[in-house]
């Protein structure tokens, strides 16, 4: 996609939603990480419906250890690898007092030290919790960056490398969320609503739905 046209698809997005959120409730940047880790191959809702209770008891990494892995499996044990994930937020919060006194870090480097925090963690705390300019790259924003051209690659590693140097830093604080809404709910995995799409035309997708 020619850098015009990349700078006219944020344009329409930023005009259809101009301050775009994450669909994960959260209470503070600790319980928003939380939610990350938890979100895992488990929906947003599915992950909001578990953890309303919760934080309502937890706020903080201290109280997460002081309700221990076996009190925070009976809240999310509708939750998709409830076990392993017990265990991760367990140590994650583990992690968190005895290294950053419960802060949550602001940096790549630092959050990617704890435990279940890999890059895509990263980023998305990175921009939601501290506003940082960056984009972490999940399924949707995978598929949507190879079908309309913004990048193309297989791994989530040279998706973010191509997209942080196409995207012109004015529209770099929401891209993430842009690209992951609009690949949950118009440019689908299975049947894309182009008819729907705000960006069709710019679209380099060849197969595009009547």
């Amino acid at each position: 996609m020619k850098p015009a046209d990349i700078d006219e698809f944020f344009k329409r997005m930023a005009k259809a939603n101009p301050e775009p959120r994450t669909e994960l409730d959260a209470v503070n940047p600790y319980t928003f990480l939380v939610s990350v880790v938890l979100s895992a191959q488990t929906t947003d809702k599915g992950v909001n419906k578990a953890t309303a209770p919760l934080y309502e008891k937890v706020k903080t990494p201290q109280e997460m250890l002081a309700l221990g892995e076996d009190g925070l499996k009976t809240y999310i044990k509708t939750i998709g690898f409830y076990n392993v994930k017990s265990k991760s937020v367990i140590k994650l919060s583990q992690a968190l007092v005895e290294k950053f006194e419960g802060r949550i870090p602001e940096t790549r480097e630092e959050l990617m030290t704890l435990p279940g925090v890999g890059r895509k963690t990263a980023n998305v705390v990175l921009n939601q919790c501290w506003g940082k300019p960056v984009i972490a790259v999940d399924r949707h924003v995978l598929r949507v960056a190879n079908r309309t051209g913004l990048a193309k690659g297989e791994t989530p590693d040279e998706i973010e490398d191509q997209l942080m140097k196409a995207i012109p830093d004015k529209w770099k604080r929401h891209a993430h969320h842009w690209l992951v809404l609009h690949g949950r709910y118009v440019c689908l995995a299975r049947k894309p609503s182009c008819p729907d799409c705000p960006v069709s035309d710019l679209c380099a997708f060849k197969d595009k739905t009547p």
